[in-house]
């Protein structure tokens, strides 16, 4: 054994490769270092064959642009905020996912915070990203209603996705949740069913509201009238197993449920099973919001409308980036949901989807599995 003066080993870590700088690329590729900076952020007027030969270079060094001297000569911190109160990352997630693919072209990152629904908290993570010079704020949560405007006189555009704000002037972008009603009575009676029931949430969401006017309207224009009361309850399994029971005692002889959520579908599935009904071959089914996690795993895969939260993801980075570019949007823009067809209701499966609700592995970062 080693005395305690024997000396431990020596390790000489090798010193880091220093990155490339824009005279380096410059001088690669024989222009001035103000070209090369013109060529980078898309300036006009700089002949193709240069553009080309500056990009390639670019590319063969890897070169990164210094991002805090960017931002400086800018006067931009090339980041968006995102504020949310969706804790469980239901509705955030996506719109998320959504607004970075958009805001990726013009190389903005996004910043997230969770409130969790406490406007103090919330007024404490808009100081912070105030203090980081954001471009751009979307505002987002879990539920639809019109929430309080986050400011009026901010030093940077901002947008509502999902979570409508309560001032006229703001802009926010929405599911049409009234097409969504639309959307699953039309369905529904397209596969002919007549006997249609309605489970959903409080009666105080405005989506359900709206997805209620949108499916009785449908049927109304059919000649046909929804069967029972319609079940509104709380947004979970449980009143959806709940509710199919107080259905089959008034209405015994049903042929259809839409619901206003796919954990709703779920729950009114299992009442259905336990009640001796099949699906589809006895009662349809259906949900709303697409959320593969439940709709796939479902007994009968579940037809569900898409409410898109990634296109509206999508849409408030958009008017994030015409806002930079000084088109200033204001009202409320409406995104349009689509509706998914699965075996609940005679669809046929994909199997292609399967396949993807199976890939977990596919959505981290780690090293390949031995064979």
């Amino acid at each position: 054994m080693a005395s305690p003066d024997t000396p431990g080993p020596s390790f000489q870590a090798d010193s880091p490769p220093r990155p490339a700088s824009i005279r380096d690329v410059a001088r690669a590729a024989g222009v001035s270092p103000g070209t090369v900076s013109k060529v980078l952020n898309r300036h006009p007027g700089i002949a193709a064959a240069t553009r080309g030969r500056v990009l390639a270079v670019s590319r063969q060094l890897d070169y990164r642009p210094n991002e805090m001297a960017r931002g400086i000569f800018a006067r931009r911190s090339f980041t968006v905020g995102l504020i949310t109160s969706d804790s469980f990352g239901r509705f955030s997630g996506p719109i998320m996912a959504g607004a970075e693919a958009a805001l990726g072209a013009g190389q903005l990152s996004v910043i997230m915070c969770d409130s969790h629904g406490d406007a103090q908290r919330e007024r404490q993570h808009l100081a912070a990203l105030r203090g980081r010079r954001i471009d751009g704020l979307i505002v987002t949560g879990r539920c639809s209603n019109p929430r309080p405007s986050i400011g009026q006189r901010l030093p940077f555009p901002v947008v509502y996705a999902h979570t409508p704000s309560e001032a006229p002037d703001d802009c926010s972008v929405m599911v049409d949740d009234e097409h969504a009603g639309r959307l699953a009575a039309e369905h529904l009676v397209a596969t002919g069913r007549r006997r249609i029931a309605h489970i959903t949430g409080p009666w105080d969401f405005d989506a359900v509201q709206l997805r209620v006017r949108g499916f009785r309207g449908v049927l109304e224009g059919h000649g046909i009238a929804p069967v029972g009361e319609v079940k509104a309850g709380f947004w979970c399994e449980s009143w959806g197993r709940e509710s199919v029971g107080r259905l089959l005692d008034e209405v015994p002889d049903l042929d259809a449920i839409y619901c206003g959520s796919d954990l709703l579908a779920r729950g009114a599935l299992d009442g259905l099973r336990e009640a001796g009904r099949t699906v589809p071959d006895d009662v349809a089914v259906m949900g709303t919001d697409n959320w593969k996690l439940i709709a796939l795993a479902a007994r009968p895969p579940l037809t569900t409308v898409d409410l898109d939260m990634h296109q509206v993801g999508r849409r408030a980075a958009q008017v994030i980036l015409d806002a930079i570019g000084g088109e200033l949007a204001r009202g409320v823009a409406m995104v349009a949901p689509n509706l998914v067809t699965r075996a609940s209701t005679g669809g046929e499966m994909d199997e292609a989807e399967l396949q993807i609700a199976g890939s977990y592995h596919d959505s981290c970062i780690h090293s390949p599995m031995p064979a």
